[in-house]
């Protein structure tokens, strides 16, 4: 069903270890500030950690290789446990983007570090490099897209009424149909929304690391 080559197998081998750490910090940044902000839900459920089997969601990361869509198991938040929940929805959604972000940043370091130190660009720890700057601002870009229930989404509804908020985000139900109805219409049609605004503003990023994506 899947023609995968070695190629394909090496390429997946050096994303691996960028791809781990996004979805692992994305998470944790989620459920830490929560935590600062009062909600104890990530702690008590051990879900504040970097143990990656914690957060990973088997056919998340799978389908991440395969279709190049993927997600981790989602940090449960309460917000009750905020003074102001709607303010804290925001900064907690903001946190998993955030991180992402500083990832990239700090990949791209260790990218240019190796180029200053002329580190052969065959070697592994390159590709690593690369491809540790482009999951981590393709996860913080696609997160903040304003779909339920994507990171987006909390932000924006901040931003709205109560009642424009709870109506808009009652749309979480139907998130992932909505997702994967976007995606299959970007890869067999020519209205690929995602590719048209997605790439553009990673590749766009990835300049000003100084990282060509």
């Amino acid at each position: 069903m899947f023609d995968i080559t070695a190629q394909d197998i090496q390429v997946y081998l050096t994303l691996a270890p960028g791809l781990l750490i996004a979805l692992v910090f994305h998470e944790v940044a989620h459920g830490y500030v929560a935590y600062m902000l009062g909600d104890p839900t990530a702690k008590s459920r051990g879900r504040l950690t970097l143990n990656p089997l914690k957060h990973l969601d088997p056919i998340g990361t799978l389908a991440f290789f395969f279709v190049h869509f993927g997600w981790a198991k989602p940090v449960p938040i309460n917000p009750r446990y905020f003074k102001d929940p709607r303010k804290g929805m925001m900064y907690t959604a903001m946190a998993g983007p955030g991180i992402n972000f500083i990832l990239a940043a700090l990949f791209a370091g260790a990218f240019h570090l190796m180029s200053l130190f002329n580190l052969n660009p065959q070697n592994a720890l390159y590709a690593v490099a690369y491809y540790g700057v482009f999951v981590n601002l393709i996860l913080a870009a696609f997160n903040l897209l304003p779909i339920p229930p994507l990171d987006g989404s909390n932000v924006l509804a901040y931003f709205l009424s109560p009642r424009a908020a709870y109506r808009y985000m009652s749309m979480s139900r139907y998130g992932f149909i909505i997702l994967i109805a976007i995606i299959l219409l970007g890869r067999y049609t020519g209205l690929d929304i995602v590719g048209r605004v997605i790439v553009p503003l990673v590749q766009g990023l990835g300049a000003l690391l100084g990282v060509p994506l």
